[in-house]
């Protein structure tokens, strides 16, 4: 296929891949270093088996140095992880100095632009997209110092629109790939789909690796006011079937599909949508070809998960790193050539754990001006807190961080609304448990207090919901929590069941008061609905404040996607509480934080 503008021209080849294939067409030409190997190849016998390895990060998440922007301090956890990718760097070239440069490809699974203050600041306070000296994203120099060869598109790649992805992808020195990002008028591809890189290792002809980068349909709901009617995303195994043949075509001895896309995990959009959230598995299982399967988007360590293709009987490897480049995915492969082809004879894969090295001084060094400009951003005084505020129990208690969310949305909504026919409908809010760590303290409160708390780049929508459908999507959020029966013990590990419902999809609702009486199924938990003392009427119509995710049906909660739409902002919820804090100078509890929903067992208190 002819290259166009958006095909991708490798200034790396020297890095020992050799040439390079993207979307079937040659883009690099041999090295002098590649040509030295040739020379040395030709005095190998023909025959025998070789080793290569490739290693792989997903979920980035704008994680460079180990450093947690909103604590402003070195990241640590319970199990004392380290994150960044000059860690990852670290291990790379440990790798490379062990298996020998030649021997080595580096991938991503996507997630890479968003998810700390580091990246939301080159994309939104002095972002890459500008038109007068657009500044250097800090993602772009580090991966590309470190010699990444591909990535794949992410979810949340599109989280700041297309116009900040496309100038991401211009600074790469790899490939972004996306076989499943299409242009939606054309239905022809967005993004390169494939590369093809050679590895020469000394028997034959160069081994040609090729690397399938497929993203998440969800897109399409997630981010529906940056993508509808510009791209679309169908399916993951779809696709898949599409272009994996068309790479063994193309020459391609290996095939390694970099997919955005969990193994088995339920899909969080429901019907919406034809095809599944997480098709790794189902895509390893039903499509010939594949040798291997970095996988992303579910933040979980797989080290190596082993699945027959049912049309093949052959054993396709998976491998999912720990997000935030917490691990380094390692896929050793063995080929032999013989009979003038390559063919792979074993494959395993493993996870490597960065916190057992020290961050690599050069890309410490290479993002430290960026890294000191967002430190000194996040740090700024935007008002004061009259006592400390903690989500640690928010999982099971109504504590008065996550009221806070709620009033200030509910504020932001109701005034949108003011002048419209909606101005005297009754504003209730969702919120969620985003980050357990969030904390505001007491005294001054810094920005980076208010981001720690609202992670996403979400925006703020409302929508007109009836007193049935709140009680509906009250029910469907209260599946969070097991069933317990009266005088059960009560263990905070197992009251919430985090593997099928995620904190960031455990809604509660401001601005109605009500109990949730898990010794009752799902389904027939919420009681005592109440609006300002009053039971709710079910007839009655009421004003959700809600996020642009939970809007376009993400974590699938019944009725608001296909709910009236009154009124949108283009603004993050993040910034739209800064400014509200900005304004009310003092943030005061006693002004929103009533308990007004508690956990119950056939009506009484489980706290």
């Amino acid at each position: 296929m002819p290259l166009n503008r958006r095909d991708f021209v490798t200034r790396s080849a020297a890095t020992a891949a050799g040439a390079a294939l993207v979307g079937g067409a040659s883009v690099a030409a041999a090295s002098p270093a590649a040509a030295a190997q040739d020379a040395a190849d030709a005095h190998c016998a023909p025959g025998g088996k070789e080793t290569f390895t490739v290693l792989g990060t997903t979920d980035l998440h704008g994680r460079v140095l180990n450093w947690d922007y909103f604590t402003d301090a070195e990241y640590d956890d319970k199990a004392h992880n380290d994150v960044g990718l000059a860690k990852i760097s670290t291990l790379v070239k440990q790798i490379r100095s062990e298996k020998g440069r030649h021997r080595t490809l580096l991938i991503d699974a996507g997630d890479i632009i968003q998810g700390t203050q580091l990246t939301y600041y080159y994309a939104r306070v002095e972002p890459i997209t500008a038109a007068k000296r657009p500044p250097r994203h800090p993602m772009a120099e580090a991966m590309n110092a470190i010699g990444y060869d591909a990535a794949a598109l992410g979810n949340h790649e599109f989280n700041y629109g297309i116009p900040t992805v496309r100038a991401f992808e211009e600074q790469l020195d790899f490939p972004l790939l996306g076989a499943n990002a299409l242009h939606a008028k054309t239905e022809k591809p967005a993004f390169p789909p494939y590369v093809i890189k050679e590895l020469r290792l000394g028997h034959g002809r160069p081994l040609r690796v090729g690397i399938l980068g497929l993203t998440n349909p969800g897109i399409a709901i997630w981010d529906k006011a940056n993508v509808a009617g510009q791209m679309v995303f169908p399916g993951i195994v779809e696709m898949a079937k599409k272009y994996v043949p068309r790479m063994r075509a193309a020459g391609a001895d290996v095939v390694i599909v970099s997919a955005h896309s969990g193994i088995d995990e339920a899909t969080t959009y429901g019907d919406q949508l034809p095809w599944p959230e997480d098709a790794s598995g189902e895509m390893a299982e039903t499509v010939p070809g594949i040798d291997a399967v970095l996988v992303g988007h579910t933040h979980k360590e797989v080290a190596q998960r082993l699945i027959v293709n049912k049309e093949t009987g052959r054993t396709v490897v998976l491998s999912e790193p720990l997000c935030w480049a917490q691990r380094l995915s390692a896929f050793d492969f063995e080929v032999e050539f013989a009979h003038g082809a390559w063919k792979v004879t074993a494959v395993s894969s493993r996870v490597l754990n960065t916190n057992t090295v020290p961050e690599d001084p050069a890309i410490v060094k290479l993002i430290g001006a960026q890294h000191k400009k967002v430190v000194a951003y996040v740090n700024q005084v935007i008002g004061t807190c009259k006592s400390a505020l903690s989500i640690a129990e928010a999982p099971y208690k109504d504590v008065p961080i996550i009221d806070l969310i709620g009033r200030v949305q509910a504020d932001t909504v109701r005034a949108g609304l003011a002048s419209t026919q909606y101005a005297s409908l009754p504003v209730l809010a969702q919120a969620a448990p985003f980050n357990r760590t969030a904390v505001i303290p007491a005294g001054d409160v810094r920005l980076r207090d208010a981001a720690g708390l609202y992670i996403y780049e979400n925006t703020l929508e409302a929508r007109i919901l009836t007193g049935a459908q709140i009680k509906d999507y009250l029910e469907f959020s209260a599946k969070y929590f097991a069933q317990l029966a009266p005088g059960d013990p009560v263990n905070l590990d197992t009251l919430t069941n985090q593997q099928a419902t995620p904190d960031y999809n455990f809604d509660s609702v401001f601005g109605v008061s009500y109990d949730i009486d898990i010794a009752q199924p799902v389904g027939s938990r919420i009681v005592n609905l109440s609006y300002q003392g009053a039971a709710v009427d079910p007839a009655a119509q009421f004003v959700l404040a809600v996020n642009n995710y939970r809007a376009n049906g993400g974590g699938n909660f019944p009725h608001v996607a296909a709910a009236a739409s009154v009124w949108s902002s283009s603004d993050e919820i993040r910034n739209t509480m800064i400014a509200w804090v900005k304004a009310k100078g003092v943030i005061d509890p006693a002004d929103f934080g009533a308990v007004t929903w508690r956990l119950v067992r056939a009506g009484v208190p489980l706290f």
